[in-house]
């Protein structure tokens, strides 16, 4: 074996062991949902010895305690429309920074780079505070609302359309398109890439958020998965280890299947860097 052939093998061994580690606790957990309550507390092997699907049965049966299935409904709900009200307001806004001859421009360039340095644990009490006096607390409004807001998503589009040709643009106007229809028909076919980059990131961070779910939902039946796991955690459930990881496998399949089908469009966001 030559001296090239033997450095692939060891970094492809290497590599194996990476993603093993990084696999090791999605793997811990798919295993240990088909778990036995006995054997999920005493186990010391990663494969279980027995098979069971208990677990998922007692999850599923579960309505009054883990209405699992309608956590997932407002989970759904609040994730798709929270990120397709991100993304409109977000290119709307940074096409107009573009193209448009708004007013104080570069000043408010400036205000967007300066807002992303406000941790944004200091807006939660004033959005707090608006969503209980406008009676919003314990539905989807507080939820999707804020999510609408995302200066981080502004500033990227901004920056990706700086470098998309406005001549393109120029000849649909002069071919009698509006300016929406520039948008629609010419420049979000081109920033397709860094749009999909930009929903999924949304998507995963309103799918896993805990802290703001946590201060505007108090009703069961109203919770997200997040919310809806942590109960099951800080509830009775915590004796049985096998039955949490059923819900949180549950909980991840969705994402993992989002990602599948929306990698593609992940890779060139981080990788485009122009538009051919």
């Amino acid at each position: 074996m030559g001296m090239k052939n033997l450095k692939t093998v060891i970094l492809v061994l290497i590599a194996c062991f990476i993603a093993y580690l990084f696999m090791l606790p999605l793997m811990f957990m798919v295993f240990t949902s088909f778990k036995g309550v006995s054997e999920a507390l005493s186990s010391t092997t990663l494969m279980p010895i027995e098979w069971t699907l208990q677990n998922y049965v007692d999850l599923l049966s579960q309505t009054s305690v883990s209405p699992i299935g309608r956590w997932i409904i407002n989970t759904v709900i609040v994730t798709v429309f929270g990120t397709l009200l991100r993304m409109v307001v977000s290119t709307l806004a940074a096409y107009s920074l573009a193209r448009l001859h708004v007013p104080f421009k570069k000043a408010i360039l400036v205000c967007l780079i300066w807002a992303m340095a406000i941790p944004e644990i200091v807006t939660l009490f004033p959005l707090y505070y608006i969503f209980r006096e406008t009676g919003m607390i314990n539905g989807y409004l507080p939820l999707i609302l804020p999510s609408g807001a995302a200066v981080m998503t502004v500033y990227l589009i901004y920056t990706f359309m700086m470098s998309f040709p406005v001549e393109l643009e120029e000849a649909a106007l002069i071919d009698g398109a509006s300016l929406m229809s520039v948008l629609i028909h010419v420049v979000i076919p081109s920033i397709k890439p860094i749009l999909m980059t930009q929903g999924f990131i949304t998507f995963l961070e309103l799918y896993n958020s805990y802290l703001w779910p946590s201060l505007v939902i108090s009703r069961n039946e109203s919770r997200t998965i997040t919310l809806g796991i942590a109960s099951l955690v800080l509830g009775d459930n915590y004796v049985n280890p096998g039955l949490m990881m059923a819900a949180t496998v549950v909980a991840v399949a969705p994402v993992l299947l989002v990602f599948i089908f929306t990698n593609k469009y992940i890779v060139r966001g981080f990788t485009h860097s122009g538009i051919k």
